[in-house]
């Protein structure tokens, strides 16, 4: 039985995730096994640079969070490797920077599913997401 100090970290670990879940638009849960250091470091500064929160972290831990910060539909994803990108405002600048990495790994890094509010979509969902045009360029629509 782990000791009381190993759960209180625990449970400040879950507390933490809760935190950054509730102030997040929108997340996705991805497989990362399939991505080198080089690519990684890569990709963590561009979601850096977009303001997005990327990290490692462990499916029980996450389970517990997502149950606190309200969020349903992620049970389905948590096996295996796991990281989560979350943002706090733009939903679509984590999804595409997430799918462009999926498509220079020919398929070894995955999306898992992704969350819009307090709801899960699908990996093919944020597909969708990843592939519309920027902020920028639909305004650039609408005012065309």
């Amino acid at each position: 039985m782990p000791s009381e100090k190993i759960l209180a970290s625990k449970q400040g670990l879950v507390d933490e995730i809760v935190e950054k879940l509730n102030g997040a638009q929108g997340g996705v849960l991805v497989d990362y096994k399939g991505i080198n250091v080089e690519n990684d470091t890569k990709l963590r500064k561009e979601l850096r640079e977009a303001g997005i929160e990327y990290f490692v972290v462990k499916n029980t831990m996450l389970k517990r969070a997502a149950e606190k910060a309200g969020i349903t539909g992620l049970d389905e994803a948590l096996e295996g490797t796991t990281a989560i990108a979350i943002s706090k405002g733009d939903i679509i600048t984590a999804p595409k920077l997430l799918y462009k990495q999926v498509e220079a790994s020919k398929g070894a890094f995955t999306i898992k599913l992704g969350f819009v509010g307090k709801e899960a979509i699908s990996a093919a969902e944020v597909e969708q997401y990843a592939k519309l045009p920027s902020y920028e360029t639909l305004l650039t629509q609408l005012v065309y």
